[in-house]
């Protein structure tokens, strides 16, 4: 029997390393909160920056639909700009989707999927091909034209001893043409 080599000692107690451990998930707490807080802060400062507070009171009702009037051409230039920037962004998705494919293609490691049989019965083909199930089995025979066969002309099989007698000399021949004509 090989025995296991011996684990060496740890050099920090496990107490030790579990209050480091609770020590490394406090900080990174305390680290997140603060980072969210700047972001609140910073959302709240652009916000401000951006769209001042509205004095609504005291206006008058020709002055509040100038300013409806107002906010919602800039409410239209701002869709047009999300518009622009969300066209440009999905362009750019699709260049880049596009490069990546030549990418992949040029190195030539493009794999082919193993593909499997698949048994499909006339039915299931039937349905899937018309969209629809299909209630009644479908005879394909009963379908088929019925193509009818020259039937051959079968030349008796006689002695062809008195054949040669008979096909002999001028009557013979005369017999031929008249049969091929």
């Amino acid at each position: 029997m090989s025995e296991a080599p011996p684990k060496p000692k740890p050099k920090i107690s496990a107490s030790r390393r579990l209050f480091l451990k609770t020590k490394l998930l406090k900080k990174a707490m305390t680290m997140l909160e603060s980072e969210k807080q700047v972001r609140r802060d910073e959302r709240e400062r652009t916000l401000a920056e951006r769209v001042p507070s509205l004095q609504v009171s005291g206006l008058s009702v020709q002055d509040l639909q100038t300013l409806c009037k107002e906010l919602h051409q800039k409410i239209d230039v701002v869709d047009e700009e999300r518009y622009d920037i969300a066209a440009k962004v999905t362009k750019n998705d699709k260049e880049v989707q596009d490069l990546s494919q030549k990418i992949f293609e040029l190195k030539g490691k493009m794999k082919r999927p193993n593909l499997r049989r698949v048994r499909v019965s006339a039915d299931a083909m039937l349905g899937a091909l018309l969209g629809c199930k299909v209630k009644e089995s479908v005879d394909f025979k009963a379908n088929l034209k019925t193509v009818k066969k020259e039937e051959e002309k079968k030349e008796e099989v006689t002695d062809w001893r008195k054949n040669v007698d008979a096909m002999s000399g001028m009557e013979g021949r005369k017999k031929l043409f008249n049969a091929g004509q």
